[in-house]
Protein backbone atom coordinates (compact mmCIF):
# COMPACT_ATOMS: atom_id res chain seq x y z
CA UNK A 1 0.00 0.00 0.00
CA UNK A 2 1.27 3.46 -0.86
CA UNK A 3 2.42 5.59 2.38
CA UNK A 4 -0.14 8.19 1.64
CA UNK A 5 -2.96 5.77 1.27
CA UNK A 6 -1.64 3.77 4.91
CA UNK A 7 -0.98 7.41 6.21
CA UNK A 8 -5.04 8.73 5.10
CA UNK A 9 -6.22 4.90 6.65
CA UNK A 10 -4.63 5.51 9.78
CA UNK A 11 -6.27 8.71 10.15
CA UNK A 12 -9.70 7.71 9.46
CA UNK A 13 -9.64 4.69 11.79
CA UNK A 14 -8.74 7.42 14.71
CA UNK A 15 -11.59 9.79 13.73
CA UNK A 16 -14.88 9.61 15.30
CA UNK A 17 -17.83 7.70 14.55
CA UNK A 18 -19.69 10.94 14.32
CA UNK A 19 -16.72 12.63 12.32
CA UNK A 20 -16.81 9.55 10.06
CA UNK A 21 -20.38 9.51 9.20
CA UNK A 22 -20.86 13.45 8.35
CA UNK A 23 -17.25 12.46 6.17
CA UNK A 24 -19.19 9.56 4.34
CA UNK A 25 -22.60 11.81 3.59
CA UNK A 26 -20.45 14.40 2.01
CA UNK A 27 -18.20 12.07 -0.19
CA UNK A 28 -21.80 10.74 -1.31
CA UNK A 29 -23.19 14.14 -1.82
CA UNK A 30 -20.28 15.52 -3.52
CA UNK A 31 -19.54 12.79 -6.01
CA UNK A 32 -23.74 12.66 -6.84
CA UNK A 33 -23.83 16.05 -8.21
CA UNK A 34 -20.23 15.78 -9.91
CA UNK A 35 -21.52 12.79 -11.39
CA UNK A 36 -24.67 14.74 -12.75
CA UNK A 37 -22.74 17.60 -13.76
CA UNK A 38 -20.38 15.60 -15.50
CA UNK A 39 -23.22 13.55 -17.36
CA UNK A 40 -26.45 14.97 -16.85
CA UNK A 41 -27.52 12.89 -20.14
CA UNK A 42 -26.25 9.65 -19.00
CA UNK A 43 -28.02 10.08 -15.30
CA UNK A 44 -30.60 12.40 -16.39
CA UNK A 45 -31.46 13.24 -12.49
CA UNK A 46 -29.43 14.05 -9.55
CA UNK A 47 -30.98 11.05 -7.51
CA UNK A 48 -30.01 8.59 -10.85
CA UNK A 49 -26.17 9.83 -10.20
CA UNK A 50 -26.85 8.92 -6.22
CA UNK A 51 -27.84 5.45 -6.91
CA UNK A 52 -25.00 4.92 -9.42
CA UNK A 53 -22.47 6.15 -6.90
CA UNK A 54 -23.88 4.32 -4.27
CA UNK A 55 -24.06 1.10 -6.50
CA UNK A 56 -20.56 1.53 -7.65
CA UNK A 57 -19.07 1.89 -3.88
CA UNK A 58 -20.37 -1.63 -2.91
CA UNK A 59 -19.29 -3.55 -6.27
CA UNK A 60 -22.78 -3.73 -7.25
CA UNK A 61 -23.28 -2.02 -9.75
CA UNK A 62 -25.92 -3.24 -12.66
CA UNK A 63 -24.84 -1.75 -15.88
CA UNK A 64 -28.00 0.36 -16.01
CA UNK A 65 -25.93 3.10 -15.81
CA UNK A 66 -22.33 4.15 -16.44
CA UNK A 67 -20.12 6.70 -17.20
CA UNK A 68 -19.25 7.42 -21.17
CA UNK A 69 -16.82 10.18 -20.93
CA UNK A 70 -13.42 10.09 -20.08
CA UNK A 71 -14.34 12.57 -16.94
CA UNK A 72 -16.45 9.87 -15.72
CA UNK A 73 -14.49 7.20 -16.31
CA UNK A 74 -11.65 8.95 -13.62
CA UNK A 75 -14.51 9.66 -11.28
CA UNK A 76 -15.34 5.48 -11.36
CA UNK A 77 -11.91 5.00 -10.73
CA UNK A 78 -11.85 7.47 -7.89
CA UNK A 79 -14.84 5.96 -6.31
CA UNK A 80 -13.59 2.08 -6.84
CA UNK A 81 -10.13 3.13 -4.93
CA UNK A 82 -11.43 5.80 -2.10
CA UNK A 83 -15.25 4.85 -2.07
CA UNK A 84 -14.83 1.56 -1.29
CA UNK A 85 -12.06 2.00 1.18
CA UNK A 86 -14.88 4.23 3.14
CA UNK A 87 -18.16 2.22 2.45
CA UNK A 88 -15.90 -0.98 4.50
CA UNK A 89 -14.32 1.38 7.07
CA UNK A 90 -18.15 2.40 7.90
CA UNK A 91 -19.31 -1.27 8.37
CA UNK A 92 -16.04 -2.22 10.06
CA UNK A 93 -17.57 0.92 12.61
CA UNK A 94 -20.57 -0.60 12.49
CA UNK A 95 -19.84 -3.96 13.89
CA UNK A 96 -16.88 -2.47 16.26
CA UNK A 97 -19.65 -0.30 17.96
CA UNK A 98 -22.35 -3.08 18.14
CA UNK A 99 -19.75 -5.34 19.47
CA UNK A 100 -18.57 -2.74 21.77
CA UNK A 101 -21.76 -1.96 23.17
CA UNK A 102 -22.32 -6.23 23.73
CA UNK A 103 -18.78 -6.16 25.64
CA UNK A 104 -19.79 -2.93 27.55
CA UNK A 105 -22.98 -4.61 29.01
CA UNK A 106 -21.88 -7.79 29.61
CA UNK A 107 -18.91 -5.58 31.50
CA UNK A 108 -21.97 -3.66 32.99
CA UNK A 109 -20.52 -0.37 32.21
CA UNK A 110 -23.67 1.06 30.77
CA UNK A 111 -26.08 3.35 32.62
CA UNK A 112 -29.73 2.09 32.55
CA UNK A 113 -31.97 4.96 31.63
CA UNK A 114 -35.49 3.18 31.83
CA UNK A 115 -38.06 3.66 34.54
CA UNK A 116 -39.97 1.61 37.02
CA UNK A 117 -37.81 -1.11 36.98
CA UNK A 118 -36.62 -3.39 39.92
CA UNK A 119 -32.55 -3.20 41.14
CA UNK A 120 -31.51 -6.32 42.17
CA UNK A 121 -28.39 -5.35 44.49
CA UNK A 122 -25.90 -8.41 45.63
CA UNK A 123 -25.58 -11.35 43.68
CA UNK A 124 -26.21 -14.77 44.62
CA UNK A 125 -28.14 -17.85 44.39
CA UNK A 126 -31.08 -15.94 45.99
CA UNK A 127 -31.42 -13.42 43.91
CA UNK A 128 -31.13 -15.43 40.81
CA UNK A 129 -34.39 -17.48 42.49
CA UNK A 130 -35.72 -13.98 42.54
CA UNK A 131 -34.88 -12.93 39.28
CA UNK A 132 -36.64 -16.23 37.94
CA UNK A 133 -39.72 -15.94 39.85
CA UNK A 134 -40.07 -12.01 39.05
CA UNK A 135 -39.56 -12.94 35.09
CA UNK A 136 -42.32 -15.68 35.71
CA UNK A 137 -44.63 -13.30 37.34
CA UNK A 138 -44.18 -10.35 35.02
CA UNK A 139 -42.25 -11.44 31.84
CA UNK A 140 -42.15 -7.65 30.68
CA UNK A 141 -40.50 -5.99 34.04
CA UNK A 142 -36.56 -4.94 33.42
CA UNK A 143 -34.55 -5.90 36.17
CA UNK A 144 -31.06 -4.24 36.92
CA UNK A 145 -28.47 -6.51 38.83
CA UNK A 146 -25.78 -4.30 40.63
CA UNK A 147 -22.58 -6.37 41.94
CA UNK A 148 -19.44 -5.74 42.40
CA UNK A 149 -18.25 -8.68 39.90
CA UNK A 150 -17.16 -7.91 36.32
CA UNK A 151 -19.21 -9.94 34.28
CA UNK A 152 -22.95 -10.00 33.51
CA UNK A 153 -24.26 -12.60 35.66
CA UNK A 154 -27.86 -13.49 34.20
CA UNK A 155 -28.35 -13.45 30.76
CA UNK A 156 -31.64 -12.32 29.42
CA UNK A 157 -33.16 -9.10 27.21
CA UNK A 158 -34.72 -7.95 29.86
CA UNK A 159 -31.92 -8.23 32.85
CA UNK A 160 -29.67 -5.63 33.06
CA UNK A 161 -26.21 -5.66 34.79
CA UNK A 162 -23.92 -2.82 36.42
CA UNK A 163 -20.88 -3.15 37.59
CA UNK A 164 -19.40 -1.24 40.92
CA UNK A 165 -19.98 -0.94 44.53
CA UNK A 166 -23.69 -0.67 45.69
CA UNK A 167 -23.58 1.72 48.52
CA UNK A 168 -21.71 4.53 45.81
CA UNK A 169 -24.40 6.90 44.67
CA UNK A 170 -22.69 6.88 40.91
CA UNK A 171 -23.42 2.94 40.73
CA UNK A 172 -26.81 3.27 41.98
CA UNK A 173 -27.74 6.51 39.62
CA UNK A 174 -26.26 4.60 37.12
CA UNK A 175 -28.66 1.63 37.87
CA UNK A 176 -31.67 4.68 37.78
CA UNK A 177 -32.22 4.06 41.13
CA UNK A 178 -34.10 7.46 41.12
CA UNK A 179 -36.55 6.36 38.73
CA UNK A 180 -36.66 2.40 39.97
CA UNK A 181 -40.22 1.23 40.84
CA UNK A 182 -38.56 -0.85 43.85
CA UNK A 183 -35.08 -2.36 44.95
CA UNK A 184 -34.35 -5.38 46.95
CA UNK A 185 -30.39 -5.57 49.24
CA UNK A 186 -29.38 -9.16 49.67
CA UNK A 187 -27.47 -10.36 51.77
CA UNK A 188 -23.85 -10.27 50.79
CA UNK A 189 -22.70 -14.08 51.45
CA UNK A 190 -19.26 -13.28 50.58
CA UNK A 191 -18.75 -12.04 53.66
CA UNK A 192 -18.11 -13.78 56.49
CA UNK A 193 -19.26 -12.05 59.70
CA UNK A 194 -23.18 -11.44 59.77
CA UNK A 195 -23.00 -8.15 61.58
CA UNK A 196 -20.35 -7.29 58.63
CA UNK A 197 -23.13 -8.32 55.81
CA UNK A 198 -25.88 -5.84 57.72
CA UNK A 199 -23.69 -3.43 58.03
CA UNK A 200 -22.86 -3.15 54.01
CA UNK A 201 -27.07 -3.67 54.05
CA UNK A 202 -27.72 -0.70 56.19
CA UNK A 203 -25.04 1.49 54.25
CA UNK A 204 -26.38 0.55 50.72
CA UNK A 205 -30.43 1.53 52.38
CA UNK A 206 -28.49 4.43 53.28
CA UNK A 207 -27.43 5.26 50.01
CA UNK A 208 -30.48 4.64 48.11
CA UNK A 209 -32.32 6.93 50.88
CA UNK A 210 -30.06 9.57 50.20
CA UNK A 211 -30.60 9.64 46.84
CA UNK A 212 -34.24 7.88 46.02
CA UNK A 213 -36.23 7.84 49.59
CA UNK A 214 -39.38 7.25 47.30
CA UNK A 215 -38.48 4.00 46.07
CA UNK A 216 -39.91 1.34 48.21
CA UNK A 217 -36.55 -0.82 49.58
CA UNK A 218 -36.73 -4.23 50.59
CA UNK A 219 -33.56 -5.62 52.68
CA UNK A 220 -32.34 -8.72 53.60
CA UNK A 221 -30.99 -8.99 57.00
CA UNK A 222 -28.52 -11.84 58.75
CA UNK A 223 -29.84 -10.89 62.53
CA UNK A 224 -32.97 -9.63 63.61
CA UNK A 225 -31.20 -7.77 66.22
CA UNK A 226 -30.32 -5.14 63.68
CA UNK A 227 -33.64 -4.15 62.64
CA UNK A 228 -33.40 -1.27 64.72
CA UNK A 229 -30.04 -0.25 62.85
CA UNK A 230 -31.83 1.02 59.98
CA UNK A 231 -34.43 3.26 62.44
CA UNK A 232 -32.75 6.20 60.76
CA UNK A 233 -33.48 4.93 57.51
CA UNK A 234 -36.74 4.66 55.36
CA UNK A 235 -36.75 0.43 54.47
CA UNK A 236 -40.15 -0.95 53.45
CA UNK A 237 -39.83 -4.52 54.55
CA UNK A 238 -37.23 -6.47 56.20
CA UNK A 239 -36.59 -10.51 55.51
CA UNK A 240 -34.06 -12.31 57.95
CA UNK A 241 -32.48 -14.59 56.30
CA UNK A 242 -32.67 -17.61 57.88
CA UNK A 243 -36.06 -17.22 59.33
CA UNK A 244 -38.43 -18.39 56.43
CA UNK A 245 -36.55 -22.10 56.06
CA UNK A 246 -36.47 -22.55 59.89
CA UNK A 247 -40.01 -22.09 59.95
CA UNK A 248 -40.85 -24.16 57.33
CA UNK A 249 -39.28 -27.19 58.81
CA UNK A 250 -40.89 -26.61 62.08
CA UNK A 251 -44.09 -26.85 60.45
CA UNK A 252 -43.27 -29.59 58.00
CA UNK A 253 -42.46 -31.59 61.42
CA UNK A 254 -45.50 -30.63 63.37
CA UNK A 255 -48.18 -30.02 60.17
CA UNK A 256 -47.62 -32.78 57.59
CA UNK A 257 -48.40 -30.93 54.10
CA UNK A 258 -48.64 -28.02 55.51
CA UNK A 259 -45.01 -27.07 53.65
CA UNK A 260 -46.89 -27.27 50.08
CA UNK A 261 -49.46 -24.58 51.21
CA UNK A 262 -46.91 -22.27 52.14
CA UNK A 263 -44.30 -22.93 49.15
CA UNK A 264 -47.69 -22.08 46.85
CA UNK A 265 -48.21 -19.02 48.98
CA UNK A 266 -44.15 -17.97 48.53
CA UNK A 267 -44.21 -18.80 44.41
CA UNK A 268 -46.58 -17.65 41.59
CA UNK A 269 -44.99 -20.21 39.45
CA UNK A 270 -47.24 -22.52 41.47
CA UNK A 271 -50.60 -22.78 42.56
CA UNK A 272 -52.76 -19.82 44.17
CA UNK A 273 -51.06 -16.92 45.48
CA UNK A 274 -51.42 -13.82 47.43
CA UNK A 275 -52.51 -10.83 45.31
CA UNK A 276 -53.32 -7.58 46.47
CA UNK A 277 -57.05 -6.29 45.39
CA UNK A 278 -58.40 -2.64 44.98
CA UNK A 279 -61.58 -1.86 47.32
CA UNK A 280 -64.90 -1.80 45.37
CA UNK A 281 -67.07 1.41 46.08
CA UNK A 282 -69.64 -1.46 46.88
CA UNK A 283 -67.60 -2.91 49.68
CA UNK A 284 -68.77 -1.16 53.14
CA UNK A 285 -67.69 -3.85 55.47
CA UNK A 286 -65.17 -7.03 55.55
CA UNK A 287 -68.14 -9.11 54.89
CA UNK A 288 -69.39 -7.37 51.92
CA UNK A 289 -65.51 -7.88 50.29
CA UNK A 290 -65.40 -11.41 51.73
CA UNK A 291 -68.48 -12.53 50.65
CA UNK A 292 -68.40 -11.01 47.29
CA UNK A 293 -64.89 -12.34 46.72
CA UNK A 294 -65.23 -15.69 47.81
CA UNK A 295 -68.19 -16.12 45.10
CA UNK A 296 -65.50 -15.23 42.29
CA UNK A 297 -63.33 -17.40 44.23
CA UNK A 298 -60.89 -15.60 46.00
CA UNK A 299 -60.02 -15.77 49.94
CA UNK A 300 -60.12 -12.50 51.51
CA UNK A 301 -57.15 -12.76 54.28
CA UNK A 302 -56.12 -9.73 55.37
CA UNK A 303 -55.70 -5.85 55.32
CA UNK A 304 -52.08 -5.06 55.23
CA UNK A 305 -51.00 -7.00 57.80
CA UNK A 306 -53.80 -7.61 59.94
CA UNK A 307 -54.73 -11.01 59.47
CA UNK A 308 -57.86 -10.98 62.39
CA UNK A 309 -60.20 -9.24 59.78
CA UNK A 310 -62.23 -12.64 59.44
CA UNK A 311 -63.07 -12.28 63.16
CA UNK A 312 -64.47 -8.41 62.27
CA UNK A 313 -66.21 -8.93 59.48
CA UNK A 314 -69.00 -6.48 60.30
CA UNK A 315 -66.34 -3.30 60.57
CA UNK A 316 -66.20 -0.93 58.32
CA UNK A 317 -63.17 -0.69 55.50
CA UNK A 318 -61.23 2.31 56.54
CA UNK A 319 -60.15 4.34 53.84
CA UNK A 320 -56.77 3.50 53.49
CA UNK A 321 -57.54 -0.35 52.88
CA UNK A 322 -55.56 -2.24 51.29
CA UNK A 323 -56.75 -5.79 50.98
CA UNK A 324 -55.07 -9.15 49.96
CA UNK A 325 -56.85 -12.05 48.55
CA UNK A 326 -55.16 -16.12 47.89
CA UNK A 327 -57.01 -17.23 45.00
CA UNK A 328 -55.00 -18.23 41.11
CA UNK A 329 -53.96 -15.95 38.63
CA UNK A 330 -57.04 -16.44 36.57
CA UNK A 331 -59.55 -15.40 39.01
CA UNK A 332 -57.45 -12.36 40.59
CA UNK A 333 -57.34 -11.42 36.44
CA UNK A 334 -61.34 -11.77 36.42
CA UNK A 335 -61.39 -9.40 40.32
CA UNK A 336 -59.02 -6.52 38.97
CA UNK A 337 -61.54 -6.10 35.99
CA UNK A 338 -64.68 -6.25 37.25
CA UNK A 339 -63.58 -4.17 40.41
CA UNK A 340 -62.02 -1.73 38.09
CA UNK A 341 -64.60 -1.52 35.50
Amino acid sequence: MPLFLHTLSLKLLRLKNSAIAILFIAFLLILSTLAYWLEPETFETWFNALYWVMTTMATVGYGDYFAHTFAGKLLTLFIYVFGIGLLSLIIGKIIDSVSQYHRQRRAGKLTYSGKQHVIFINWSKKARYAVDELLSISPTTHIVIIDAIDQHPYEHHNVHFVSGDPSSGDILERAGIASAQAAIIFADYRIDESSLVDGKSLLIASSIESIAPQVHTTVEIMLEKHIHNFKHVKVNEFVLSHDAVARLAVRSALNDGSVEIFTQLLSRQHGADVFPIPVSPEWKTYEDAFLSLLKQGATLISDRGDMSINTKLNAPIPANAKLFVVCDVDVYQTITKGVRA
